[in-house]
């Protein structure tokens, strides 16, 4: 009986922790570098520092970018869990039809989270052309 009640209050802590990094918790911000130059929700980025906060209840979350304190672009993302924490602060990004490399993806240095960027309505009509013209 005393080793079920201690499985169960590790298993609650477990799930604690792991709601928290889906709800964002108090650790919603973190750095970005950009070493080349991107588009996220049709917004350019160049290369550069910047500062990304998220707001929002659960894994869908609204991301903002900031550079000098001005939030240079926001967009949907979906917070989602990975095994291993990524060593680094890092970003993810593909190649688009039209030659510009479109934001996927941020990684957070020691986290088991990333934040998986939703494709805009114009990137998902893109794609949908792509595919067809194949």
């Amino acid at each position: 009986m005393k080793m079920s009640r201690i499985g169960v209050t590790l298993f609650g802590v477990a799930l604690l922790f792991s709601s928290s990094a889906f709800a964002g918790g108090n650790d919603n911000k973190g750095s970005l570098r950009l070493d080349d130059k991107v588009t996220v929700d049709g917004t350019p980025l160049n290369p550069g520092h910047y500062k990304v906060e998220w707001t929002g209840n659960g894994p869908e979350v609204k991301v903002s970018i900031l550079q000098g304190g001005q939030t240079v672009a926001t967009f949907p993302a979906h917070v989602a869990e990975q095994k291993a924490a990524t060593p680094v602060d890092a970003y993810g990004s593909e190649n688009r039809p039209n030659g510009d490399k479109a934001l996927t993806a941020i990684y957070f240095g020691g986290k088991h989270f990333f934040l998986q960027v939703e494709p805009s309505s114009a990137e998902q009509q893109t794609g949908s052309n792509a595919t067809a013209a194949k």
